[in-house]
């Protein structure tokens, strides 16, 4: 590796760190995501890299692309540009979409109140209909098959989707007019530091955010995780974070 490979490498990687560090729309899709449906961490964890994998991947090909048949690198810009903008309306959309969902399965969720009499002895029980729901189907031996989970694919397709601006004109033009191998390992550099990053951000939010007791706004995290999603799709079109 010669010392301009070798500086290239030095400024992906810081970079990569500043651009993820102050993109929020890295990790928190995540972090309100896994508090909301209540996954794991090795799940939170693996879809944070999977996306991550493709957020730089996409950005990767399409540089590589424009190398290969001699693309200017401001028309890259161009193009990386437009999937930005698609993937901020399209965090917009699945955010407020998401949002509106919640709102309706915190009403669904809503607790109520049961009044006994037995006597003279009168009292009263509340529980949520998800929890009557639950009893009647258990009792009845209702077993329906789960519904497939799209989620994951929809933040997949998103972040696939959107681009790495700073990838192409910083650093894969420069390494390409080295060599081949300064384009693997400036990209290889940019994309570990930018993944690691993210689940960094991911999993240290998340343990704070599943440690705080939401109480009886517990039935509302599906709301708040779509609401916080559309605002960061917002931030993105309205104030380029």
């Amino acid at each position: 590796m010669n010392n301009e490979i070798f500086l290239l490498s030095v400024s992906a990687a810081t970079v990569g760190f500043i651009h993820t560090l102050f993109g929020p729309d890295h990790y928190v899709p995540f972090i309100v995501m896994s508090k909301a449906r209540n996954w794991s961490l090795w799940k939170t964890s693996l879809l944070t890299v999977l996306c991550g994998l493709g957020h730089v991947g996409s950005s990767i090909v399409l540089g590589i692309i424009g190398i290969a048949m001699g693309i200017g690198v401001s028309k890259l810009t161009s193009v990386e540009g437009i999937r930005g903008n698609l993937a901020a309306w399209a965090f917009i959309l699945f955010g407020f979409g998401y949002f509106i969902w919640g709102i309706w399965k915190a009403y669904k969720n809503r607790p109520h109140k049961h009044i006994h009499s037995h006597g003279e002895l009168i009292h009263g029980h509340e529980h949520h209909h998800a929890e009557a729901t639950h009893i009647i189907d258990h009792h009845n031996h209702n077993h329906k098959k789960k519904k497939p989970n799209i989620t994951p694919w929809i933040l997949f397709t998103i972040f696939v989707l959107g681009p790495c601006e700073p990838l192409i004109p910083l650093f894969i033009y420069p390494a390409a007019q080295h060599n081949t191998s300064g384009v693997l390992i400036v990209s290889l550099v940019f994309s570990l530091v930018t993944v690691i990053t993210m689940l960094a951000m991911v999993l240290l939010l998340s343990a704070g955010l599943k440690a705080m007791p939401f109480g009886k706004l517990e039935r509302y995290t599906h709301a708040i995780a779509g609401a916080t999603i559309f605002l960061s799709g917002c931030a993105i079109v309205f104030l380029g974070l």
